[in-house]
């Protein structure tokens, strides 16, 4: 079972990767494969607690937002 809150980011042994539409100010969320599913943080705060999710969970989020089911937190 993945764990869902990783206190310490930096404490993984992962490669983190943001979007290449992030911003240049450095204020983006990451990912990275981790304990079979996905783990996210925010790249201001790489030592900051990282959300891990299963691959599943991951595959629902992503399918959610190509489908637009979140526009309207962006006000869309």
């Amino acid at each position: 079972m993945v764990e869902h809150i990783i206190k310490d980011a930096s404490a993984l042994d992962v490669e983190w990767q943001k979007a290449s539409a992030s911003g240049a100010n450095g204020d983006c969320v990451e990912t990275a494969p981790h304990a079979g599913g996905v783990a996210v943080r925010h790249s201001k705060v790489p030592t900051g607690p990282a959300l891990a999710y299963t691959e599943a969970e991951f595959r629902a989020f992503v399918a959610g937002v190509k489908a637009g089911e979140f526009d309207h937190l962006l006000g869309e």
